[in-house]
């Protein structure tokens, strides 16, 4: 998530770091407690913009200080949660759910994906992968096998990964009963990887039936070629195709709404300027679009995109003119057009962040009081955290709900809206009422 020259996905601050698990992490903030006494209440952050505006400066970037309420805030700061490790792993990425199956599917790291089979209250791990492209795939920086989604009616299975070269990958399956079909292999996307980090890899199926894809910025310190902000450069952007049939050439088609479809720059294009978008999820009650964006040396920062999501097309989420709200000391840089989107929330380095792993909206009903909020984690400072906006768009609350796990990756959830946690250390776990 990180380039070795600022932050690594592995390990803070370590040029040359590898995308390992964060061990000098305290094995005392594990996976199955609930949230401590002594726990923050608050997640320590900035209330930034909304996004109908633009870029927030440093000077009016305001502080955590809820503007809701005292009710709405005390069920954010009441909710009592805690993660059940359910699986075991070998440095899982990613998890998602398949339409017509109660199972879950995680992605690890060096090519592997594994199907976890519901058993009494818990998973049992299925020994035979649903897929396996570790012969294609190096686990060198920050690449691996990153993400994963299936089609609607569950017969398709899209995985993304980068190849033995480095270079970035976005593939088709067909499911064959619980696995994927190795001949029925169809490359959507092939993007070349100037460095060995900031590959971005999430898939997402969005509401609109789309295929939705991120990229980061291709590395190397301050984005050294201008690609985040070049209309013609796939990297540094979220796309959005429809792989259900092709054209011209393609395997794929081009949405009408996309910014770029008829010119200008890559029809594929939908978003541009982000610098590593790890974790993007839509919100299944109202389509809403929300970016993980991990940052440089200062910030990482948290976008929402209200539906519906047309009205986003070339919106430019600043990279790299800005670092979240902060302008982000690159020479030269300037905006190259789109409508210019301010984050909702930043983390900052200085107060322990190193890479923020969205997230999804709470829309289960294990744990009522979550309804609506945001949750998300990071790969150094543990604790899962909720985040709730107001009426207005702002954020108006938040809270630290649960300890641990350490070094998290992803936040994902199930069929029925329950939240799970992966850990990069190697434990899926599942969020609770505590």
């Amino acid at each position: 998530m990180r380039r070795g020259s600022d932050r690594s996905f592995g390990a803070a601050r370590r040029a040359g770091a590898t995308f390992v698990a964060v061990t000098l992490l305290s094995a005392a903030c594990g996976s199955d407690g609930d949230r401590s006494g002594g726990a923050d209440p608050t997640v320590p952050g900035r209330v930034v913009s909304t996004t109908t505006t633009a870029v927030a400066s440093t000077s009016t970037a305001g502080a955590t200080t809820s503007t809701t309420s005292t009710a709405v805030q005390r069920a954010l700061r009441d909710v009592r949660a805690r993660l059940t490790v359910v699986a075991r792993l070998e440095a899982p990425t990613a998890l998602a759910s398949r339409p017509g199956s109660s199972s879950l599917y995680v992605t690890e790291r060096a090519g592997r994906i594994r199907e976890l089979r519901p058993r009494g209250a818990g998973f049992t791990v299925v020994a035979q992968p649903v897929l396996d492209v570790s012969s294609d795939t190096t686990t060198d920086g920050e690449r691996g096998l990153l993400g994963l989604a299936f089609s609607a009616d569950g017969r398709t299975l899209y995985a993304s990964h980068t190849n033995a070269q480095g270079d970035t990958r976005l593939a088709a399956y067909r499911m064959v009963g619980g696995r994927a079909d190795p001949s029925s292999r169809r490359v959507l996307l092939a993007v070349d990887q100037p460095y060995s980090n900031h590959n971005g890899g999430e898939v997402r199926l969005g509401p609109d039936g789309m295929l939705w894809f991120g990229l980061g910025d291709g590395g190397g310190q301050g984005d050294p070629d201008d690609r985040a902000q070049d209309p013609q450069d796939l990297l540094g952007k979220v796309l959005r195709i429809d792989p259900r049939r092709g054209s011209a050439g393609r395997p794929y088609t081009i949405p009408a709404g996309n910014p770029f479809a008829s010119g200008g720059g890559r029809p594929e294009i939908f978003l541009t300027g982000v610098r590593n978008p790890w974790r993007f999820s839509f919100d299944r009650a109202t389509g809403d679009l929300w970016i993980g964006d991990v940052g440089a040396s200062t910030a990482d920062e948290i976008d929402r995109l209200p539906a519906p999501l047309d009205q986003w097309a070339g919106a430019n989420l600043g990279w790299s003119v800005y670092e979240a709200s902060l302008p982000a000391g690159v020479p030269g840089r300037r905006l190259r057009g789109g409508r210019l989107v301010g984050p909702v929330y930043e983390t900052r380095l200085a107060q322990g962040w190193c890479a923020l792993a969205g997230g999804v909206v709470y829309r289960g009903s294990r744990l009522p009081a979550l309804a609506g909020a945001y949750l998300f984690g990071d790969l150094c400072k543990t604790g899962i955290n909720a985040l709730r906006m107001d009426a207005g768009g702002r954020v108006a609350e938040t809270a630290v709900i649960a300890t641990g796990p350490p070094s998290v990756v992803a936040v994902d959830q199930d069929r029925q809206g329950e939240v799970y946690v992966v850990s990069l250390e190697g434990t899926v776990s599942r969020l609770d009422p505590g």
